[in-house]
């Protein structure tokens, strides 16, 4: 299918709202025929100097419209999409524009496998010491707290990639095994640091039964 695309250096998951501040001409031209014509817009990923893989977007409410035209819109993310063939500019319009393949994806996986993920989400928190909310578990998948678990870029690209929830939600679960384990030994390694400047109590000690 041919989308209208709107590249960015920026990740959006499936389900995400996506709030966007558009002031070029050619996007202020994109978001009045998304509004005319009722269309979806593609953001591509714009990573290592290419685009390959992206989101299906829709715009959902023009918040605010400036005296210069430029506009606060608030779209959600739909559906991941690989990026086949670019146009620069779509005929006959000032944005780029696009043949994508829509990727399908799956939301399947027991609530045992997303509790252990929710559960290391939680310690991950609670190490960090970061206001934790309970996750309802029947509600909760791959992409719900993607941002916010200390993926980088390139990873948050991957998991962007992986179709089925399984395999997202054991991405996740090496993330956050690795990270928990990096973190805790920073905090034992701080608390060795504060103790060596304590003067320490010791025990006295029987040395009756030692042999040398």
């Amino acid at each position: 299918m041919k989308l209208p695309l709107l590249p960015l250096q920026s990740i959006f998951f499936p389900g995400e709202t996506v709030p966007l501040h558009i002031f070029e001409e050619r996007y202020k031209q994109l978001i009045n025929d998304c509004r005319n014509e009722a269309i979806t817009f593609g953001i591509p990923v714009f990573i290592n100097n290419k685009m390959e893989y992206g989101v299906e977007v829709q715009l959902v409410e023009v918040v605010t419209t400036y005296e210069t035209g430029e506009m606060d819109v608030v779209c959600v993310a739909r559906q991941v999409f690989k990026l086949l063939a670019f146009d620069n500019i779509m005929e006959n319009k000032l944005y780029a524009g696009g043949i994508v393949k829509l990727m399908e994806y799956d939301y399947e996986a027991s609530e045992e496998k997303k509790q252990t993920i929710i559960n290391g989400i939680e310690q991950l928190y609670a190490i960090m010491e970061v206001p934790y909310t309970k996750l309802n578990v029947k509600e909760f998948n791959s992409f719900t707290l993607a941002h916010k678990i200390g993926l980088s870029f390139e990873q948050e690209y991957q998991l962007l990639q992986i179709p089925t929830e399984n395999d997202r939600l054991n991405f996740i679960g090496l993330h956050l095994t690795s990270t928990i384990t990096v973190l805790s030994e920073v905090e034992r390694t701080k608390k060795i640091i504060e103790l060596n400047g304590h003067f320490k109590n010791f025990d006295p000690l029987d040395f009756k039964d030692i042999e040398i």
